[in-house]
This record gives structure tokens, C-alpha cells and sequence, in this order.
């Protein structure tokens, strides 16, 4: 199954980082989080990715290019113009690096990628969260019930969707407003290819229409999610996971 990473927004709420490289791409410990996102993911045995790339989508197709410079010792033998790489530490993934566009929105986003997902489910979440939850599970869950679409719940409060929800499936799915503090929309999505049946173009928003028509016709289906998630909108949020990865207790460091 593939991983779809949305990556292609210009993360204004985080500008003081953002206005030089996409958010996905700021780092934690030294690692973008869009690599924590895919180490998550692989530590599950999902080892195969499509980025949805925009905003800056170079500083992303850059960085998987030096993916050797940025992770292994090297030496450059100037004399030879040769360059020899020691302790290869490589990944086996295979990535996939779409630019799909500077304004397009996230729905338009997945739309314009359905050639390299082709006619089977895939996974698809955010480049700006880390969290905790079963994949393994989560997948199970999505293949049981049989539904077109599967999101992960996280109770916290967030300026996030905010979901209704009846023994799993979601009746009603809605931006959020000032008093809420209820299950939101936390990513780590199972969408099956039925999906792109609700996404018409560019300006098509996931978390708008096409979730709320899901979840008028009953094809919305949530997973509970209680342990940990966040998100890196902020330098505070971004503090917050800094402090965990070098406290050495990251909840989503399983590798």
C-alpha cells in the first residue's frame, strides 16, 4: 500500500521557518518531519511514497537527491574528482516527488496524483504531524468495514475538523469553532480508489465537500486514536516535538 504525504502548502502559521523551505522540511533533530512521517511509516513496513509537493517543491526533490550527503560521511577526492560514501545509511524506500502545484488545494492535490496511486487503497496523511497510532490496526480497521474512507480521530483540541461520530462512522464533518475540544481530524487517512470519484479539480478542498459528502452517504468511517499526536503549526508546537526527540522519549520513534 502507498503513502501519499500532502507537503505542498506554504505553512504561513510557522513563517519565521516556512518563508525558506516548506514546512514539511523544517527540522526536528536535525531531520526534516516529513522524514520522521516516513520513518513512522517504514517502521510499519509501508516503504513506498508519493509526496505532494508545491511550495517551494525544489528544497524536497533536493533533499532526496542528497540523501547520501545528508545522512552518510563522505570523502571528496578532489585530485581524482571522485567521492566515496562510508557508512551508507540509506533507506529502501522508493519516493515519488509530484509537484502539484503552488495553489492548488488539498483535494486538488491527491486528484492530480491518481495515475501513480492507481486503482487500489492507499494510505494518506499530512507533512506536518507525528503521532503514534497502530497502522497496523488502523489498516485492518479500513479493510473490515468496507467503506471508502478512513480517518484517525485524535481527541485534542485543535484548529482542526471536527468530526460526529455514531460507533465509528462519522455522521457530520465540519471546520471547527472557538468552543470545541472534541475529536478532530488528525490524518493517518485509509481512502479507498473511490476517493477521486469526490474530487473534481485544483480548488477541490479534502477536508471540505468531499469529507462532508462522505459522511452524508455513511462512507466515512473514524479510527480512535488516544495516545499521542501533534501537529507542527507553530515554533511553540515545534518546540514542543523538539523537546521530545531529544529527550530521547518521542512517542513515534519506533525504528
Amino acid at each position: 500500500m502507498k503513502v501519499v504525504i500532502l507537503a505542498g502548502g506554504f505553512g504561513t502559521r510557522i513563517s519565521e521557518e516556512s518563508q525558506y523551505k516548506p514546512k514539511p522540511m523544517i527540522e526536528l533533530g536535525e531531520q526534516p518531519i516529513l522524514w520522521h512521517i516516513m520513518k513512522y511509516y517504514s517502521s510499519y513496513g509501508y516503504d513506498e511514497f508519493i509526496i505532494l509537493a508545491g511550495y517551494k517543491q525544489y528544497v524536497i526533490k533536493e533533499y532526496f537527491a542528497d540523501y547520501f550527503l545528508h545522512n552518510s560521511d563522505i570523502t571528496f577526492d578532489l585530485a581524482t574528482n571522485k567521492m566515496t560514501v562510508h557508512n551508507n545509511n540509506s533507506e529502501k524506500w522508493k519516493v515519488t516527488i509530484v509537484d502539484t502545484g503552488l495553489h492548488t488545494m488539498t483535494g486538488g492535490r491527491v486528484k492530480r496524483v491518481q495515475e501513480y496511486i492507481g486503482n487500489e487503497p492507499f494510505m494518506l496523511t499530512y507533512g506536518d504531524g507525528v503521532c503514534d497510532v497502530d497502522l497496523d490496526a488502523l489498516k485492518k480497521y479500513h479493510e473490515e468495514h468496507g467503506k471508502i474512507a478512513t480517518i484517525t480521530m485524535a481527541s485534542i483540541a485543535q484548529q482542526k475538523g471536527v468530526l460526529d461520530v455514531s460507533k465509528g462512522v462519522i455522521k457530520s464533518f465540519r471546520e471547527k469553532d472557538d468552543m470545541d475540544g472534541a475529536l478532530i481530524n488528525g490524518g493517518f487517512m485509509v481512502l479507498n480508489p473511490e476517493i477521486f470519484d469526490y474530487l473534481e479539480g485544483d480548488k477541490t478542498i479534502l477536508e471540505k465537500e468531499p469529507m462532508r459528502k462522505l459522511a452524508a452517504e455513511g462512507q466515512l468511517m473514524g479510527f480512535r486514536h488516544d495516545g499521542f499526536w501533534q501537529c507542527m503549526d507553530t515554533q511553540r508546537e515545534k518546540q514542543k516535538l523538539e523537546e521530545l526527540w531529544e529527550s530521547g522519549q518521542a512517542p513515534w520513534k519506533r525504528w
